[in-house]
């Protein structure tokens, strides 16, 4: 054998070789998953700060936490014997036994965190109890540990992380820039003090109050104090008790207006127990809550706050314990998304023409002040029905419910009181429209109620009604109606498009759509939907838009969403358009529908459908 090779040998053999590895190696691994980058050791030492009882908790940062990073609390502090134990991998005062991983009921408990944290950087604790003269301090070095020495203090524990990743550079250079990672820092502790109202925080960065909260806020002034002040009107109060010892949840929450969906899931705020959390279940309720208020692209805006039972879920699931297992994903997901479409149903308001081509807003119970607007015309309207697609710029505010839920702390955390559900509670009143309607360029209906003039969009209205339709057929019977053609719609695909028809086979049999290949590049279209047959809806143009709109766009993942997406698309093409004549008898139709379909103030993309010009509003336009 060559000299080369046998050397190769020698140094493969040694490298299978099993062997024990040194505690600094063990604790540096463990680190890779608890400590990805300042805001980590953010995160795990507010933790522990949240569990020793601490009312005011203060941040500080130099250069985004890379050099530094203090964090002091009032909480009970760690005694002069504990101090060297808290360092230690695994040492912790919050479980004891294999069963209490099963019920756990702080915010950290692993104890890993300090030590983990220790082993990549230079820390310092200083603590003090309450019942202790003194203070007592322990400095570790890359896991070199000093021994415990007296020091100065207050009651509680100040936490000293300087140079994160000193010893591991390469770990260290993939750090962003200082700015880029205090925000991550102040994300963290803005997320934590909305789950903790009670606690006041406080982030110092290089010598600037970037954020600061009071102690002993509420749950709502908490909220409001961190999304903004000015976003009151935008959001809605959500609550449920369905609370038991085995599987119950309590919520309570805001959830935003359609206007303040956003592309992912920035806007989404949801704690368990105080605990930041990031759950599929849950995100998927809240987005089925709004269908049809939302674009399908879009997520909601809400601020979730969950009651369960420890035992109930796990948080042992993650490293960064950011994920859980619930025991029963189905009762969160029911409470989470009932709750949710009850009060999004209930506060659906009209918006109210107070400023045409301006400001627009959603219409509270009472009448709004005076804006002194200029009469609003047909093209007018068309750009406010067309700007409030959501995410637009536009003013919005939605109704405020008339009678909120009292609300009671049950420790850091929150308990809606027990109290009956009230259906409608707060919803404006069900138009009473006059049947001598009168239709404007062909594209508005004007009518009236109790309240007032009302505009509605005519193709906006009965895209929501034709939207409706298709889902409850689907819903009662699994599959749209299909008629079979008697000439196949035949046209010319590329490959672009046969592979999204092939993708889409088990979606367009729901529809009722029979598409198979005809030829090496052809399609044809052997049945379509019986109702889009009845709206005068084409085949052959339906298809190709439908294929190359997954072709270059995709639909979404989730079969649901996906459905949702092509019964928006189908509702669309068979809804009457802007610019079709309508007879008397088809706009009473249209109205009677409207009053029968849910969510009929907006179309399947969140635009509204109708907007009132209120008596008052129009008494003030004639100046009187």
């Amino acid at each position: 054998m060559a000299p080369d090779a046998a050397k190769i040998m020698e140094q493969a053999t040694k490298a299978r070789r099993i062997q024990v590895l040194p505690q600094l190696v063990v604790d540096q691994i463990a680190a890779g998953e608890v400590v990805e980058r300042p805001a980590s050791v953010v995160k795990e030492l507010i933790d522990n700060a949240i569990d020793a009882g601490a009312r005011r908790i203060v941040v500080e940062l130099e250069r985004g936490g890379i050099e530094l990073i203090r964090i002091r609390d009032d909480g009970g502090g760690i005694g002069e014997d504990q101090l060297s134990l808290a360092v230690h991998a695994h040492a912790t005062s919050k479980i004891s036994h294999a069963e209490d991983l099963d019920c756990v009921g702080t915010m950290g408990f692993r104890g890993e965190a300090l030590a983990s944290i220790a082993s990549v950087s230079r820390l310092t604790i200083e603590s003090r109890t309450a019942g202790s003269a003194a203070g007592y301090a322990i400095d570790v070095d890359g896991g070199r540990m000093s021994t415990v020495r007296p020091t100065a203090g207050a009651v509680g524990t100040c936490v000293t992380v300087r140079t994160l990743f000193y010893n591991t550079p390469a770990r260290r250079k993939f750090l962003r820039t200082d700015s880029t990672e205090r925000g991550h820092c102040v994300d963290v502790v803005r997320n934590l003090a909305m789950g903790h109202p009670a606690i006041g925080f406080a982030v110092h960065a290089d010598g600037k109050v970037v954020f600061d909260v009071p102690t002993g806020q509420g749950p709502r002034e908490r909220a409001f104090e961190i999304v903004g002040r000015e976003m009151e009107g935008q959001y809605l109060e959500v609550s449920a008790d369905a609370f038991d010892d085995a599987r119950g949840v309590t919520l309570w929450g805001l959830l935003g207006t359609p206007a303040l969906a956003t592309v992912g899931l920035r806007k989404q705020h949801v704690f368990l127990n105080g605990r930041p959390i990031r759950d599929r279940t849950i995100q998927h309720a809240i987005k089925e809550a709004y269908r049809g208020l939302i674009e399908p692209s879009r997520q909601p805006a809400a601020v979730l706050m969950l009651e369960m039972d420890p035992r109930a879920f796990d948080v042992n699931v993650h490293p960064a314990k950011a994920e859980v297992r619930f025991r029963d994903s189905g009762v969160v997901h029911s409470v989470v998304y009932n709750a949710a479409r009850r009060v999004l149903l209930e506060q659906e308001a009209m918006p109210s023409a107070s400023d045409a081509g301006r400001a627009w807003r959603f219409e509270a119970t009472t009448p709004m002040e005076a804006s002194g607007a200029p009469a609003a015309s047909p093209s007018q309207f068309a750009e406010y029905f067309k700007r409030q697609a959501p995410g637009s710029d536009a003013a919005l505010e939605y109704a405020k419910p008339t009678a909120p839920v009292p609300q009671e702390l049950r420790g850091n955390h929150l308990r809606p009181s027990n109290q009956p559900d009230v259906e409608g509670q707060g919803a404006m009143p069900a138009p009473s429209p006059v049947r001598s309607t009168l239709q404007v360029h062909n594209s508005y209906l004007v009518t009236q109620d109790e309240r007032g003039l009302v505009i509605i969009d005519q193709h906006a209205l009965h895209e929501r009604i034709m939207f409706e339709k298709l889902t409850a057929r689907i819903t009662d019977k699994g599959s749209l109606e299909s008629q079979p053609l008697l000439v196949p719609a035949s046209f010319e695909a590329d490959q672009a498009r046969l592979d999204a028809a092939e993708k889409l086979q088990p979606l367009l049999a729901k529809l009722g759509i029979e598409l198979e290949p005809m030829g090496p590049r052809t399609l044809a279209v052997r049945a379509f939907p019986t109702i889009l047959f009845e709206r005068g809806v084409e085949a052959q143009p339906f298809m190709q838009e439908l294929l190359d709109k997954a072709a270059s766009e995709g639909l979404p993942d989730s079969p649901e969403a996906a459905l949702s997406e092509v019964l928006d698309m189908m509702a669309c093409k068979a809804a009457i358009k802007a610019g079709d004549a309508m007879s008397q008898d088809d706009v009473s139709a249209l109205l009677d529908e409207r009053e029968r379909v849910e969510r009929s103030g907006r179309c399947p993309h969140g635009r509204p459908t109708a907007i009132r010009l209120t008596v008052e509003e129009l008494a003030r336009q004639f100046g009187r």
